[in-house]
């Protein structure tokens, strides 16, 4: 009995300090979903316009995750294309490769990938990638979610191709930070 009053003090003081310190304790996701092939969490394609072609669908979202995780998947349709380097200061990254080839640089490195493998980008390291072949196909992670729906949204919105100062002013909306130009095919 003792021990079951003291887990349930513990418990209601935890809560307690974070009530008092002004945060909101996170919510459990407690029903899961399914996302069909080819299909998106909320209806949306994110066909982005100028700095790649490239289509996102979101699997699953901030909303899913009180924030936490969002997945999309890329459908590459821009072979010899990608983004600039860049940097996401409070989030980490991952992709993992479903079909066609990509070519990473992470911080100072540069990886292969093809399919099957898994690129880790930790948060406020400078990274960037170059789509190598004709079709390709990632899973993109973002840990926690951010800004990223969002930012699909807007630039999937833009109707010409937009200036570097255009592209830099959306990344940092959106809390990413353009240090450098995208890979080139080598």
């Amino acid at each position: 009995m003792h021990r079951k009053r003291f887990l349930l003090t513990t418990i209601a003081s935890m809560v307690a300090v974070l009530i008092t310190k002004g945060q909101a304790v996170a919510l459990q996701v407690t029903k899961g979903f399914k996302v069909v092939a080819g299909g998106t969490r909320n209806g949306e394609h994110f066909t982005m316009k100028g700095v790649t072609a490239n289509t996102l669908d979101l699997k699953i979202g901030s909303a899913d995750t009180d924030g936490g995780m969002a997945v999309f998947e890329q459908i590459g349709q821009s072979p010899n294309g990608g983004p600039p380097l860049h940097i996401h200061p409070a989030q980490d990254e991952f992709f993992h490769v479903l079909e066609g080839a990509y070519r990473f640089r992470v911080g100072d490195e540069h990886f292969a990938a093809a399919v099957g493998d898994t690129i880790f980008l930790p948060r406020a390291v400078p990274h960037a990638f170059i789509q190598l072949s004709e079709h390709a196909r990632m899973l993109v992670t973002y840990q926690p979610a951010g800004d990223m729906e969002a930012f699909f949204r807007e630039t999937a919105a833009w109707t010409a191709p937009p200036s570097k100062d255009e592209v830099a002013r959306v990344f940092a909306a959106h809390g990413m930070q353009v240090v450098g130009p995208p890979l080139a095919v080598e």
